[in-house]
């Protein structure tokens, strides 16, 4: 249960430990939160949706700084790290962690965004980030969530890899 007192942080874990790592949390009487989705992958011509980790190598653990002996925590399998400054755990707004778990299904999957839907050739603008405001072509898919993009800088075409979530059409 989640108390004013017990607040989100951020832990690393080992590659491809995340349940690992949440289950030896929830067994030390951590709360934890895994945000995952539904991947599609092919493989060996099958193609198949498994659980994923929004955020590879994440997961979020609530404590209270105060009360509880949260340095155990840095010691349980699975786990790599608490994220922090220095030797105090970096505090993850409460916002996160609710517009995360607004996004979920009645399964507890998060819903991603649906990738842009472009056509290679098709004119579109950057939104946010180094090449805000920036025009250029959409060449194709890179993944699920990146887009390749050949914007025009410095007088030549640079093929750039962007966020779906960052281009719209223009």
């Amino acid at each position: 249960m989640i108390t004013p007192q017990r607040r989100w942080y951020l832990v690393q874990t080992h590659a491809h430990a995340e349940t690992k790592a949440a289950a030896n949390l929830v067994r030390q009487g951590y709360s934890i939160y895994l945000p995952r989705y539904r991947k599609t992958r092919s493989h060996a011509r099958r193609v198949e949706i498994v659980p994923t980790p929004l955020f590879p190598r994440y997961l979020f653990v609530a404590f209270d700084v105060m009360a509880e002996r949260w340095r155990s925590i840095q010691s349980t399998f699975g786990v790599s790290h608490l994220v922090g400054a220095g030797d105090a755990p970096l505090l993850v707004p409460q916002n996160v962690i609710d517009d995360l778990r607004a996004r979920e299904d009645g399964e507890g999957f998060v819903r991603l965004d649906p990738a842009p839907r472009f056509s290679p050739g098709d004119q579109i603008q950057v939104v946010g980030g180094a090449f805000d405001t920036c025009l250029g072509l959409f060449e194709g898919m890179a993944d699920r969530d990146r887009v390749a993009v050949l914007l025009d800088l410095l007088g030549r075409k640079v093929r750039v890899f962007l966020d779906g979530g960052s281009v719209v059409a223009a």
